[in-house]
């Protein structure tokens, strides 16, 4: 294995751009990928034990700037969270209604959940006072989804374009349960009215078009709350006032994350890699379901449930794809992974349709736009339409100069493309990947193999990925790469982010 084929160049004190040169006769990835945590559980799992009595102990934390920013509001609203690391973490709850009125701003970052969320803790606070903000993309995403029905409650908020932009003020105050008819299926949406129910007397009610994710409501029941959940209709009604209570909480792999590595290994050929403790919520499976549409070779091997969520061994096999067409019900559970899908379209035979996706639109970029404008760059042959894309693959991808526009899924899913491209691929602002997958890198640079062909040095203006050895796995004839959190982090380049966090480098 060579680390030629992955380079970098800081371009500033913020920003790297990260090149990609296969070899000629190109490469294969083979090993086992030990995942970083699930970031819609990690979010949830500091959040709840923050609020929650006694002490929540978190193993397997996702250390990523998102949880980051979580951890950073809930420590200056009195909360005490140990320093985040993926092997253990301690939260001391404050109990229900507790949270303190922070002298400071709140700042979510980058993260949607962090906001969306919070939001629900804060409106429903009462005689607390609260400014939430986050990062220049956060501040250009619709708060007015979950604005809306907290006002129905009786919720005070104010904020830019009519109270639709952060930053955001509130006066916290006693709310009143509704039944929130919801147009979207939207988790964060969801989350945020029972969150906002936990302090209001009686039942609160969200009913979606479609069933949304389902972590809250799991780990909600797993701290106390009491719900009634109704699949045929898809609603949640939540109990205001549970005791809750710490809990310990086991974090599975992040299905989102192993989302890269299932397309990377499909379109690679002579690829085979094995994804150990992989979250298989239901509510999360929409990108299993539509590799198998396209005929993917994933297998699924030691299901079990940890810590009420349903986990699995994923493995994964090169094997030809094919088109299909992905719409509906299950958009929303796969809506994250619409990016690598799209990478998968590219290099399957004939044209993959997806639709209703128009939500892709308002996250950490347009990710529709984004990637239709960077891999019609690669030679891709795709199209844009107001909720969708429409990809026809089989054509052989050629480098460019692309760019993440600082979302995390972009950088990511450009990366893997460029692992089949002819040429050297430049992907700008790449370390926006440490948003959700601070050694996504490293862990690609540990799967290739180059078949022992030694190509033309990389440029000497370049800087080298380091090559960081993955540890022996006696039980498994595959190399291990590892999620280690101790890996890179873009926490070095922004010390607020880090508290008492240790900095390292972002590769």
């Amino acid at each position: 294995m060579t680390s030629s084929v992955l380079s970098t160049k800081k371009k500033d004190d913020k920003t790297q751009n990260l090149s990609i040169h296969p070899p000629k006769n190109g490469l294969t990835l083979a090993g086992k990928v030990i995942l970083p945590g699930d970031k819609s559980i990690s979010h949830r799992a500091l959040m709840f034990g923050a609020i929650a009595e006694g002490e929540t102990i978190i193993e397997g934390l996702l250390v990523g700037e998102d949880p980051r920013s979580t951890a950073r509001c809930f420590r200056q609203m009195g909360a005490k969270i140990s320093p985040l690391n993926k092997n253990r973490v301690v939260v001391q709850g404050i109990g229900l209604g507790n949270l303190r009125e922070p002298k400071n701003i709140l700042n979510a970052g980058n993260s949607g959940t962090t906001i969306r969320l919070m939001l629900g803790f804060l409106a429903s606070q009462k005689d607390s006072f609260f400014v939430v903000t986050g990062d220049d993309s956060l501040r250009t995403r619709p708060m007015s989804r979950v604005i809306t029905p907290l006002e129905q409650m009786g919720a005070s908020i104010w904020g830019r374009k009519n109270s639709s932009l952060a930053p955001l003020a509130v006066q916290g105050k006693q709310l009143k349960a509704i039944h929130y008819l919801s147009p979207i299926a939207s988790a964060q949406v969801k989350s945020c009215i029972l969150l906002a129910g936990l302090m209001i007397e009686g039942k609160t009610t969200v009913t979606e078009p479609t069933l949304s994710r389902d972590h809250s409501e799991r780990m909600l029941k797993a701290f106390g709350a009491e719900l009634e959940i109704n699949k045929s209709i898809n609603s949640v009604t939540i109990t205001g006032y549970p005791k809750l209570t710490g809990q310990k909480v086991v974090v599975p792999g992040d299905i989102s994350s192993a989302a890269f590595w299932l397309v990377a290994a499909s379109i690679v050929p002579g690829s085979e890699l094995l994804i150990p403790n992989v979250g298989v919520n239901p509510t999360r499976t929409g990108i299993l379901e539509a590799l198998e549409m396209m005929s993917a070779d994933i297998s699924r091997e030691n299901e079990q449930t940890i810590a009420g969520e349903p986990v699995a061994d994923l493995r994964v096999k090169y094997s030809q794809l094919k088109s299909c067409t992905l719409e509906g019900s299950i958009i929303p559970r796969l809506i994250d992974e619409v990016p690598i899908l799209a990478v998968a379209a590219a290099f399957a035979t004939g044209t993959t349709i997806i639709k209703d996706a128009a939500e892709l639109r308002v996250k950490e970029s347009d990710r529709l736009n984004v990637m239709a404008t960077e891999l019609s760059k690669m030679g891709v042959k795709i199209t844009e339409f107001a909720d969708g894309l429409e990809i026809t693959g089989g054509e052989p991808l050629h480098a460019a100069e692309v760019d993440s526009f600082t979302d995390h899924r972009i950088a990511m899913s450009l990366a893997i493309a460029a692992l089949m491209a002819k040429g050297e691929t430049t992907i700008e602002r790449a370390e926006a990947a440490s948003v959700s997958y601070p050694s996504f890198f490293d862990t690609l640079n540990r799967l290739i193999s180059n078949n022992g062909e030694e190509r033309e040095d990389t440029p000497a203006q370049k800087e080298p990925i380091s090559e960081s050895q993955p540890e022996s796995q006696p039980e498994s004839n595959l190399p291990e790469s590892t999620g280690e959190e101790s890996a890179p982090t873009l926490g070095d380049f922004n010390p607020a982010n880090n508290e008492d966090e240790s900095k390292t480098d972002l590769w």
